[in-house]
């Protein structure tokens, strides 16, 4: 492994280096541990399209803990400070602790966080702590049991998620954010009845507008229900107020009830796009870097690593392909992007 670049950018030249051609900065790194998932949600890896027998990479194709370190710490030197651990479904990854332990002790890291769909966290919520992870957030799309066994394909128990908020509450994450994906028909009519069970406790329900990720979800628009209606909706029963952002590029807008019972988030990447301050990269597990969600294509980072490059020439192939970044692809959504059919799928690099 060669010398770890410097972490903090110290010169103007630097700095102009980490904008893409919009003139947004990097600064978030989303990674993806795994590309497997215990879970077959229709909006990401519906059952028709990866049913039991699906081959997903091998333990060789993917990334191995030490090379995320050292592409974690290159990302770092690029002006990176937070990194978000993804899947599929990051806890089937075994020894998760032993990656978040290394990635919390890199120089200029300052948030270390996981995305779960909660169903094995129980069982590792301490050790996450212990390791040094900051923040967790919980796939939760609907409190009724049916309708969360049909939105996990058949494969999840929403109490096992219920029991998993509790103890990560008693480990000491807290708040959490609990993320649901709201799709007209399926679970919009019972929204109220999630963010009534998470009214003053905290943790922060944020709904997100169904996405055209990848291929595979059958995308339609008229199954997006837009954040403007679910706002409505719930003012009609409890009053809200906007927040002001707490960072630039976050991708949530805040809203809290009026009465003081908390803090809601909604993501309108389909009706309120937010590309324009986007600081995001993705990592997938075989080692692609990827600088949008909605890409087809990305930068294979796992060869040259593999073959002897050094942090500095890593360094120079990341910022190259930040410099050239030009995405916009939830401003731009049309009938011709909607029909393009080489959009990489969600569970390769995380929400």
């Amino acid at each position: 492994m060669g010398a770890p670049i410097p972490v903090r950018v110290e010169s103007a030249d630097q700095a102009a280096s980490q904008l893409d051609r919009r003139g947004r900065r990097l600064r978030d790194l989303r990674i993806s541990v795994i590309d497997r998932c215990n879970f077959r949600c229709p909006y990401c890896m519906p059952e028709d399209q990866y049913p039991r027998d699906h081959e997903f990479l091998g333990k060789a194709e993917r990334l191995r803990f030490e090379e995320i370190e050292r592409l974690a710490r290159v990302f770092a030197g690029l002006g990176v400070h937070k990194l978000r651990l993804t899947g599929g479904e990051p806890l089937l990854r075994r020894e998760l602790p032993v990656l978040v332990r290394t990635l919390a002790r890199i120089p200029g890291i300052d948030d270390v966080a996981l995305t779960t769909n909660g169903s094995l966290l129980a069982a590792h919520v301490d050790a996450l702590r212990e390791a040094g992870l900051g923040r967790i957030t919980i796939s939760l799309d609907t409190l009724d049991p049916g309708t969360f066994r049909a939105m996990s394909g058949g494969r999840g128990d929403v109490a096992d998620v219920l029991a998993a908020i509790v103890a990560a509450e008693r480990a000491g994450f807290a708040p959490l954010k609990i993320n649901c994906v709201v799709m007209r028909g399926t679970n919009d009519g019972q929204v109220l009845d999630l963010l009534e069970h998470f009214r003053g406790s905290g943790h922060i329900v944020r709904l997100i507008e169904y996405m055209d990720v990848g291929t595979c979800n059958d995308w339609r628009r008229d199954l997006v229900v837009p954040s403007a209606e679910l706002r409505a909706r719930i003012a009609a029963r409890w009053p809200l107020h906007e927040l002001d952002p707490n960072y630039g590029g976050e991708v949530a807008q805040r809203w809290a009830f009026a009465d003081g019972a908390g803090e809601i988030g909604f993501i309108s990447s389909v009706s309120e796009p937010f590309c324009g301050d986007c600081s995001r990269a993705r990592l997938s597990a075989d080692g692609r870097l990827y600088t949008c969600l909605f890409a087809g294509t990305g930068c294979d980072l796992r060869t040259p690593l593999r073959t002897g490059a050094d942090d500095a020439t890593l360094a120079g192939l990341v910022g190259a392909v930040w410099n050239a970044r030009d995405d916009r692809y939830s401003e731009a959504r049309s009938e011709a992007t909607l029909a393009r059919r080489d959009r990489v799928e969600m569970y390769s690099i995380g929400g």
